[in-house]
């Protein structure tokens, strides 16, 4: 089974970052963020990944290219030109970058890849720009089992800001962030039949609308619950999170 990573955004509310590079080539622990994404599928078994990129996407296919001057430690032979890679752990991964357009939206973005996706049946497909411990397997079973088009992975987002308790004016104690009360949202995660590229009519296509408002509306559209770490890197802010979450050792979505 193969993945489409949507990674051709321009990221503007983290312009800090992407006003030099494309948002999934932001790091935390000092690998971009797209390289976790594909770590959590690999773990999963799925190695064939088309990423469809668009804003700046050459420094992702640099890389890529020198993915072992990014990974691994090098020696340079000068005089032979030559360079010998040390120690290095080669990902079992099949990476086709895919130039989608720096104005395309995201439907039209994956009505693009439609020719790298001949002969599949199914596939996975996310943004390039979110992490959790989403169990991939389970939500392709998930799908196959109901027999519909389309499976995002449902969530309920942690709220934002820490909850006063409070007896009249005066404040009680403390409680720590919670669940959101604002009910299940859409993390990105997806596992969709080939099919659903017939809703998507261009480049001018946002999947998140009238492709996804259509597949409701037919009852072809399943939610897979997921009730553990999600997060998606919206702001500094939440790069500021993931960033501690990696350094700590306490990052949920590192299964690897």
């Amino acid at each position: 089974m193969k993945a489409v990573i949507l990674a051709g955004g321009l990221g503007t509310r983290i312009s800090e970052e992407t006003s030099i590079r494309p948002k999934p080539m932001v790091e935390i622990g000092g690998r971009p963020i797209l390289w976790h994404i594909l770590k959590i599928y690999s773990q999963h078994g799925i190695n064939d990944f088309l990423i469809c990129l668009g804003y700046k996407g050459y420094l992702i296919k640099e890389f890529f290219a020198n993915y072992f001057l990014h990974t691994a430690d090098v020696t340079f032979h000068m005089n032979e030109n030559r360079m010998e890679v040390h120690g290095h752990t080669a990902e079992p991964w099949r990476v086709t970058l895919v130039d989608t357009g720096d104005g395309t939206m995201t439907g039209g973005r994956l009505k693009r890849v439609t020719p790298y996706l001949a002969g599949e049946e199914t596939f996975c497909m996310t943004y390039g720009d979110g992490v959790g411990n989403v169990n991939i397997t389970e939500s392709i079973a998930f799908h196959r089992s109901h027999g519909k088009l389309a499976t995002l992975t449902a969530v309920l987002p942690k709220a934002r800001f820490g909850v006063l308790e409070m007896r009249g004016t005066a404040v009680t104690a403390f409680r720590e962030k919670a669940q959101s009360d604002g009910g299940w949202i859409n993390s990105g995660f997806f596992v969709l039949s080939t099919s659903v590229l017939d809703y998507i009519e261009g480049d001018a296509t946002t999947w998140e609308r009238e492709p996804m408002e259509r597949l409701a509306a037919e009852d072809e559209l399943q939610a897979f619950a997921h009730h553990d770490f999600w997060q998606p890197m919206d702001t500094l802010r939440d790069k500021h999170q993931l960033e501690e979450l990696w350094a700590t050792g306490k990052a949920p979505w590192k299964t690897w």
